[in-house]
C-alpha cells in the first residue's frame, strides 16, 4: 500500500501522459534520496540546481506520515503544510528522521535560484471512527480517511451540494462551478480550474481508490461517482454544508 506519493519536479523529470507531474510512491519503510545527484549515479528526487547537495537528504515513508532526513552541514530545510495558514516545520542540519505529520507538504531547500522543492502527500492518515474497540487487538480505522478541514474535502463537499440539498438533483457541478463555489473561502481565493481536477483524481485515485471505468473521458462520469460513493457512505453530510460560503451573501447597504 501506497503511504506516501512524492511529487517530482516538473524541471527535473518528464511529465506523465496529460500533462500531470511524475509520481514517485513509497510504503512503509521505503526510503528516497533527493538532491543534485552524482555523475552517473541519479537520485529519486533530483533537484537540479547547483546550490543543493548531491545527496541533500532522504525521505522515509511510515505507517501514515514520513520523516525527513537532512544530510546538509549548513542549510537548513523547511517543510510547509500545503493546507495550513503558513504552518511550517524547519529540519535543521545533520537533524535525521524528523517526523513531518502534515497530509500535504512542500519541502523547500536554499539554492541559487528559486527555492529547490518538491510536494509530499501521506494521503493514508488514519482516524479513530466514532468509540475506541478497548484495548485488545488492532484498532478499527475508516477505510475512507477523509479529513474535513482539507482543502480537497471542500471541493468534494461543492461537487456533492445539490445532492445534498435535494436528492432529487441531477446533475454534479463541475469544476469551473466549484471553483466559482469555493473562492468566497479565504483559503480558497487562489483556487483554479487545474487545481480542482488535479484534487478530484486525488480523491478518486488515492482516497477513496475509485477504479472502475468512467462513462466519459471528460471528467462528467468521474465525477458522478465520486459524488455518487461520498453521499452513499455519508463521507459528506448536511452538517458539513456549514463549511461552504452561504449561497446568497446578504447585500450590503
Amino acid at each position: 500500500m501506497d503511504t506516501v506519493i512524492v511529487q517530482l519536479p516538473d524541471r527535473a523529470t518528464a511529465v506523465a501522459p496529460g500533462g500531470r507531474p511524475g509520481l514517485l510512491r513509497m510504503g512503509p519503510g521505503e526510503t528516497a534520496v533527493f538532491g543534485r545527484g552524482e555523475p552517473g549515479r541519479a537520485v529519486p528526487i533530483p533537484l537540479p540546481d547547483q546550490g543543493v547537495s548531491r545527496r541533500a537528504g532522504e525521505i522515509t515513508a511510515a505507517e501514515d506520515y514520513w520523516r525527513l532526513s537532512n544530510f546538509s552541514a549548513t542549510a537548513t530545510y523547511v517543510v510547509e503544510n500545503l493546507e495550513g495558514a503558513g504552518e511550517h516545520v524547519k529540519v535543521a542540519p545533520g537533524r535525521l528522521g524528523a517526523p513531518v505529520p502534515f497530509e500535504f507538504s512542500r519541502v523547500l531547500l536554499p539554492a541559487l535560484g528559486e527555492p529547490a522543492s518538491f510536494k509530499v502527500f501521506a494521503p493514508q492518515h488514519a482516524y479513530l471512527d466514532g468509540e475506541s474497540d478497548g484495548a485488545e487487538g488492532e484498532r478499527t480505522v475508516s477505510p475512507f480517511a477523509l479529513d474535513p478541514t482539507a482543502k480537497y474535502f471542500l471541493v468534494l463537499l461543492a461537487l456533492c451540494e445539490p445532492r445534498l440539498r435535494s436528492p432529487s438533483a441531477a446533475t454534479v457541478p463541475g469544476a469551473t462551478d466549484v471553483v466559482t463555489r469555493l473562492r468566497a473561502l479565504p483559503s480558497c481565493r487562489s483556487l483554479t480550474r487545474s487545481a480542482v481536477n488535479y484534487h478530484i483524481d486525488y480523491l478518486v485515485f488515492t482516497k477513496l481508490r475509485l477504479r472502475e471505468p468512467f462513462d466519459d473521458d471528460r471528467g462528467g462520469g468521474k465525477r458522478e461517482e465520486l459524488a455518487a460513493l461520498a453521499l452513499r457512505f455519508d463521507l459528506v453530510r448536511e452538517e458539513h454544508l456549514a463549511l461552504l460560503p452561504p449561497r446568497h451573501p446578504a447585500a450590503r447597504p
